[in-house]
């Protein structure tokens, strides 16, 4: 997560204009085009999970650190690649505009994949929660686990499952005309507290003791709750979704936030 990025050295490196002129809101940055930050690079043996397109074996994320019509938020971009056509590999990548905000440039990190278990939130069907509502009552009498913030969506950045909706799903549909999956989520952090019950990885369990919001700052879990150092409007995520129908994986985006 936040680079370095496998990049072949002929290829040039993307820029946002926009694209179309006067797209960045607040007049912001002041030159016309700027280097897209790297946020993700997902490889096939660590998540195969992942809808890789034939011949493709690595995913990279990278989108604009500056807000962007219509929510106000970096705008991403994808690159599906064969590891093996790289050839030689720029050394250097493009430092940030200047300009850019820091709680949108991820601080690099290595990221340790773990597979988990989820349910829809607000994206569960009526009828199906009507089925286990007293279920869900029983089991946080019982346990004190809740389902919206302990069972259902996991929180952080993650590959599938469902997005952590806190507005109105808004699920895209592809030009072709079938709705799209949800691909990956780019969280501002991985928990919102320190006493979740479930989110928190077990082995960052421990360096966790004495946490608080008014904990000192050289206190671990500030730096387990937000490796990365993003903050994405109000605790907000990006969503990318994928059309599967399509060989060449299409997608889009949705920026959904408190």
């Amino acid at each position: 997560m936040g680079g370095p990025l496998l990049w072949p050295v002929q290829e040039p490196w993307p820029i946002c204009d926009g694209p179309e002129p006067y797209d960045h809101l607040d007049r912001q940055p002041s030159e016309a085009e700027v280097p897209l930050v790297p946020v993700l690079q997902l490889l096939a043996e660590d998540l195969p999970e992942l809808p890789f397109p034939a011949g493709t074996d690595m995913l990279q994320v990278l989108w604009c650190p500056f807000d962007h019509q219509p929510w106000s938020s970096p705008r991403p971009a994808l690159r599906w690649r064969r590891r093996a056509d790289i050839g030689a590999r720029l050394q250097e990548l493009p430092e940030p505009d200047e300009e850019a905000d820091a709680q949108y440039v991820p601080d690099p990190c290595v990221l340790d994949p773990e597979r988990v278990t989820e349910y829809p939130s607000r994206d569960l069907p009526e009828v199906v929660w009507l089925q286990i509502r007293d279920n869900v009552a029983r089991i946080e009498r019982e346990t004190g686990w809740q389902y919206e913030t302990d069972l259902a969506v996991a929180s952080g950045t993650k590959v599938g499952g469902y997005p952590g909706w806190t507005q109105v799903p808004d699920w895209p549909t592809c030009g072709c005309g079938v709705p799209m999956e949800h691909l990956i989520t780019v969280a501002s952090w991985e928990f919102s507290r320190g006493d979740e019950k479930r989110w928190i990885p077990l082995q960052d369990r421990p360096a966790m003791d004495g946490w608080g919001f008014d904990a000192p700052d050289h206190h671990p879990w500030r730096r387990i709750q937000n490796p990365a150092g993003l903050m994405l409007g109000d605790v907000g995520g990006i969503y990318l979704f994928v059309c599967l129908s399509c060989p060449d994986r299409p997608f889009d985006y949705r920026f959904d936030c408190s």
